[in-house]
């Protein structure tokens, strides 16, 4: 399934019906008076946050969505029928903003919530309704009223407790497809991973949601690579687990210190935004199978120690170190956790 994670709809509620302008016609009661009934409301669009939705690809290819109209009233007081609510259902973490203004309408962050985004039409009075003392045959009668209608935007930031990050290559999609269920591309090149990928994690009888967040590069929080296109969608987790690539090689062909690659993410972090480099941290270095001489990594070690930042070493490949990095992260997550609702997702793990 293609991830879209950004896209814009038109919307439009149903216009309310039209009342009747009627009156009572029987044999034998030539006068019987006005009997027309009100005109139905039309039907709302409701907004619903569902986890069966993972993508805004069903609005790419879909963009303009109508409720429907209220039916108009009938003669022998009859109201016409409401139109029918359109609900449609939309990722959990899908943000709404209005289309001209940029200005948030609503976010639709925990499974289930709902927002009324354009709110159906009221139907118009029959003649029954103008009936008085003084005029016992109105001949008044009103329309239904528009409905409400606009262009918006519609922006998916992924819901999880953990974001995975790093620069391109380090091995974050190897991990989570070791770990959970999730199975992203992997490759030995750069960017293999072009989409966010969600996976389960279930350790020590605790599950929690991790995002394998594509590679970011210097420059990210301009747009460089995939930039901001993807940093938003750790916006909203609590807890950054730091995936760093000990040989990582830089433009020039020479090996880049554990220490600066850190640096160099949450510098990115920071410059996007204050609040994701305040977020609770946890490094991991990784393909620690490839390295010869760990002593190589005790400068590191200190450095990450010194920060009172946890490090571990791992290899997602042999499975060395794992067990003791999950059991960190999840500790790591129920302690940052704000919510203690358990997740409803039943994926396999292989820990």
């Amino acid at each position: 399934m293609k991830f879209v994670d950004e896209c814009k709809i038109y919307v439009r509620a149903g216009h309310g019906g039209p009342g009747a302008c009627h009156f009572r016609r029987e044999k034998y009661v030539p006068y019987g008076g006005p009997d027309g009934g009100n005109g139905g409301n039309g039907g709302s669009v409701i907004l619903k946050a569902s986890t069966r939705k993972k993508t805004l690809l069903d609005f790419q290819m879909k963009p303009s969505w109508e409720a429907n109209d209220g039916a108009p009233g009938q003669g022998s007081l009859k109201d016409g029928k409401a139109g029918e609510h359109l609900y449609i259902e939309l990722p959990v973490g899908t943000e709404i903003l209005n289309a001209k203004t940029k200005e948030l309408v609503a976010d639709l962050a925990e499974d289930n919530s709902e927002f009324i985004l354009a709110a159906g039409g009221k139907g118009g009075k029959g003649n029954t309704f103008y009936k008085t003392a003084t005029n016992r045959a109105p001949r008044k009668f009103q329309p239904g009223l528009p409905g409400e209608e606009g262009e918006y935007v519609l922006s998916l930031k992924l819901v999880a407790d953990v974001g995975i990050i790093g620069f391109p290559n380090a091995g974050k999609s190897t991990f989570i497809s070791r770990v959970s269920a999730a199975r992203p591309k992997v490759a030995d090149y750069p960017f293999t991973t072009l989409t966010p990928n969600l996976g389960v994690i279930s350790h020590n009888n605790y599950q929690f949601v991790a995002a394998d967040i594509p590679g970011l590069i210097e420059g990210a929080h301009e747009g460089k690579g995939l930039g901001t296109t993807f940093l938003k969608h750790v916006e909203r987790t609590q807890t950054l687990a730091h995936l760093i690539d000990p040989l990582r090689i830089d433009d020039n062909g020479e090996l880049v210190p554990i220490q600066k690659t850190f640096e160099q993410i949450n510098n990115e972090l920071k410059k996007y935004s204050e609040e994701l480099a305040k977020k609770s941290q946890i490094v991991a270095i990784t393909k620690i199978d490839s390295i010869a001489d760990r002593d190589q990594l005790r400068l590191s070690i200190d450095y990450f120690k010194n920060k009172g930042i946890p490090c571990y070493q791992i290899s997602s490949s042999s499975g060395e170190g794992l067990n003791e990095f999950l059991t960190a992260l999840s500790l790591e997550v129920k302690k940052n956790k704000k919510l203690s609702e358990p997740i409803s997702l039943e994926l396999s793990s292989n820990f």
